[in-house]
């Protein structure tokens, strides 16, 4: 699953040995805050899948071309862009650089610390004439100084007296391509990838102001199209007791501060580069370029090292209130950390922006917003860092807008939010898995009803969280429709796709229903809280939103009469209206070479079949899991894993939970791994576009809600856990309603520890308990939970009919026969 020579086990440190120029490595050694993000690129900037400086929500427009259009399709596609690059500072030693596939290179070490956020390298590389050079450098964004990137280099020549000349550069790779000395690694797979970015081939950058002064260089930039801008600003220190001179090259797409050095043998040269990043979607580019400056002149009076203590200290902080601990296992130890480490890269300074799919550690996704941040990495910032979560809630009220215009324009009152964006407009070319998939309204409202259930934060639901809630229940209450007379009348919803995107625009799709009742109950319930508790914040949501008298009771009975389908002689629930009428998609018999799906069959071929592309009903049995028999879950799990392809990284860890939860323990522990390795092990063979984001929030909650067995439905804390046999314990810190907590299974008790607020009451397993301050809550455990072995296969179904008395089959799709190819229901 991963190479542990290049990636030795250590708990704290993700460590490689040997030198890469992978894109995969580029991802893994990425370091950001969530505004800035460098990716893992080598300082002498030569071979690379993707030269990668990006910034949240600093994008490009381009007109969408459909090659049939239609009313309603989206318009304006939106892509990240790469902002200019300050990694480079390139070595030569007898005007000679160092080259990694010709250098004779002795020693050889990367590490990111997840303590002390800062990525090291170290080397030790022998010139053809015998020279010994040792080589260290350092990199950190920080996460307190926003805007602040800093880079540390030490060249010594150990054994010899020579000429060094380190060449620290910015460069607009965005529009200079691989004109400035980069060279792109050759992809290992060619093709058409949806996952991937598109690619401008017009300039995107237009140069503003250049300078430089002293020692410290400057570029700044308007976007073309989308009108944006953007500054970097670089300064320099050199320490060192050589002798030295400093030349200067300023251009509109490039900078070069170059220290030529006389270097003595044994004596170090040490360069400091701190770099500030700017970006704005009104402010000219001029005022970026003095915003830079005022960071670095803070810097330059706090001190450098400060800048390390600082990003130290607010490590300590976040794995203190973050850190999940996993007894006995290193290796997973070493993959969970990696992964909430880069929930915090990807989050901690959004600060009002979305949470991009990739973060900032590649341009997957063009760096777009999707559903995956509100059910996928809402939950972590929820329960360990409240104030990200209520950010990144923020950025869909800043949305609102821009939802209440595209609902507008699909013919439906209220808002509904895009399936993917960076500046809240629709940007899916695709509507059948794009604009379809409407169960993100209710996804996002089900992020602010968590949100708010778990951290008692009603200001923000009453001042700006209502809104959404109201009009995202609009839109269901215009969307669905009635059928039926009096008593016997239930609530329909059509057209639309749910999270499997092998499956669309189907009517009565279970997850969308079962979230769109949560979200109508939300906003009921909103409405009459904020009525009764809050008056004048009542009057004020009524002007905003043109709230009338008989709405909220209207969505009351629209989510009570709320159709759930449900076959009775299966006894599971369709997916779908019309799901059980497809044929059922052969799994087990579909060649690897076939796999994903999505990039070997025509999305029609997909359609036609019983086939996922991720958890759909299995999503929607843990998020609204309270609605739901334990019998039920079972049914319902055992039929749709099989079904699951898994070509999705969002699937693995619900398909854990569920597993974990129904009794499949061992399964439930193989697909934890699967999520956890998604990209350290590259497991979708696309980890090079940036780290899989979601799925390093669902590994949080495989962790805390699978085994660990936390669940807060109705804003009740209660915990069911499912330990793995060879975990000694597992522990995970929580907040809840002000209170910090401490949680720790073992195979014989659970106990609660809470470190600072009020008493908590939480239940175990149905029974009532209470922790306070001074007084920790131990629940003995009888077990952990049933316990079923294998996992489940098509085969218990070889028999099964549809309640229309036909007989189910399962086929593969193959081009060289005109029927598909039947092969009846494996084991």
């Amino acid at each position: 699953m991963i190479d542990r020579d290049r990636f030795p086990v250590d708990p704290w440190r993700l460590v490689e040995t040997r030198y890469t120029e992978d894109g995969v490595s580029e991802t893994l050694f990425a370091v950001g805050n969530g505004y800035l993000g460098l990716r893992g690129n080598h300082i002498e900037g030569r071979g690379a899948h993707e030269h990668g400086t990006f910034i949240n929500g600093l994008h490009e427009t381009w007109p969408i071309r459909h090659a049939e259009q239609a009313y309603g399709f989206a318009e304006v596609g939106q892509t990240i862009i790469n902002a200019p690059d300050a990694k480079v500072m390139r070595v030569y030693v007898d005007d000679e650089p160092i080259s990694f596939d010709e250098a004779d290179v002795r020693d050889y070490s990367r590490v990111l610390d997840m303590r002390t956020g800062i990525l090291t390298r170290e080397l030790v590389w022998e010139t053809p004439s015998g020279k010994r050079v040792r080589m260290r450098d350092e990199r950190m964004v920080s996460f307190e100084e926003r805007h602040l990137a800093i880079l540390r280099l030490e060249v010594t020549v150990e054994n010899s007296d020579a000429p060094v000349t380190i060449s620290c550069q910015i460069l607009n790779r965005q529009d200079g391509g691989n004109v400035y000395g980069g060279t792109p690694v050759p992809a290992k797979k060619a093709g058409f990838d949806p996952r991937r970015a598109e690619k401008i081939t017009e300039r995107v950058l237009q140069p503003v102001e250049y300078w430089q002064d002293g020692l410290r260089s400057a570029l700044s930039y308007q976007v073309t199209e989308s009108g944006m801008t953007a500054a970097v600003v670089a300064d320099h220190m050199i320490e060192t007791d050589n002798d030295y001179n400093a030349r200067q090259l300023c251009e509109p797409d490039i900078t070069k501060n170059v220290f030529r050095v006389q270097a003595k043998a044994g004596v170090p040269i040490r360069i400091t580069k701190l770099v500030s990043y700017h970006t704005s979607r009104g402010v000219p580019a001029r005022e970026l370029v003095d915003r830079c400056r005022r960071s670095l002149d803070r810097v330059a009076v706090e001190g450098v090292d400060a800048q390390f203590r600082a990003q130290s200290e607010w490590l300590e902080a976040f794995w203190s209130r973050s850190d999940v601990r996993i007894e006995g296992q290193d290796a997973l130890q070493q993959a969970t950390r990696w992964c909430l480490f880069q929930l915090a890269q990807a989050s901690a300074r959004a600060d009002g922006s979305g949470v991009p799919a990739k973060g900032v550690s590649g341009s997957g996704y063009s760096g777009h917003y999707f559903w995956d941040t509100e059910i996928y990495v809402l939950p972590f910032l929820t329960y360990t860092s409240p104030q990200w979560a209520r950010n990144a809630l923020r950025a869909r009220v800043l949305m609102l807008p821009a939802a209440r215009r595209r609902a507008a324009q699909l013919n439906e009152a209220g808002a509904l939010f895009p399936w993917r964006t960076i500046n809240g407009e629709e940007a899916s070319a695709y509507y059948a898995a794009g604009t379809a998939q409407y169960h993100i309204n209710a996804d996002v409202s089900f992020a602010l009803g968590k949100y708010v259930r778990a951290t008692g934060d009603v200001d923000f639901l009453h001042r700006e969280g209502a809104d959404i809630a109201v009009e995202t229940a609009r839109l269901w209450a215009t969307l669905g429709f009635w059928r039926g007379t009096n008593g016997d009348a239930t609530f329909h919803i059509h057209g639309v796709t749910g999270p499997d995107e092998y499956t669309t625009v189907v009517n009565d799709n279970l997850f969308t229903n079962v979230m769109a009742r949560f979200n109508l109950r939300l906003a009921s319930r909103v409405v009459r809280e904020l009525a009764a508790s809050d008056p004048r914040g009542f009057d004020a949501l009524v002007e905003r939103t043109g709230l009338d008298a008989g709405e909220a009771d209207a969505w009351e009975q629209a989510a009570d009469a709320m159709y759930i389908p449900f076959s009775e002689g299966l006894g599971i629930h369709p997916q779908d209206s019309l799901f059980l009428e497809r044929e059922v998609w052969d799994l087990a018999h579909t060649p690897d070479d076939q796999r994903p799906l999505l990039l070997h069959f025509h999305p029609l071929v997909i359609y036609r079949f019983q086939v996922l592309k991720q958890a759909d009903v299995v999503l929607a049995l843990f998020l609204q899991g309270n609605h739901f028999s334990a019998e039920e879950k079972l049914a319902d799990f055992e039929y749709y894993d099989p079904l699951t392809t898994g070509d999705s990284t969002l699937s693995a860890v619900v398909q854990s939970i569920l597993a974990a939860e129904v009794g499949y323990q061992d399964l439930a522990k193989e697909y934890f791994e699967q999520s956890l390795f998604v990209d350290l092990g590259d497991l979708h063979h696309n980890a090079a576009d940036g780290v899989h984001v979601a799925s390093a929030g669902g590994v949080w909650t495989a962790l805390v809600s699978g085994f660990g067995g936390m669940r807060d439905h109705g804003g009740e804390l209660s915990f069911d856990p499912r330990l793995p046999a060879d975990w000694p314990s597992l522990s995970y810190p929580l907040q809840w309603r002000g209170a910090a907590l401490d949680v720790t299974v073992t195979r014989n008790e659970l106990r609660m520890h809470v470190r600072s607020g009020d008493p908590v009451a939480f239940s175990v397993r149905g029974a009532s308990y209470t922790a306070s301050e001074g007084q920790d809550a131990v629940v003995a455990l009888a077990g952990q939970g049933p316990v079923i072995p294998g996992r489940p296969t098509l085969r218990q179904f070889a028999d099964a009919r549809r309640d229309d008395g036909t007989l189910m089959s399962a086929s593969v799709p193959v081009v060289t026969s005109a029927i598909p190819v039947i092969t009846g229901f494996p084991d």
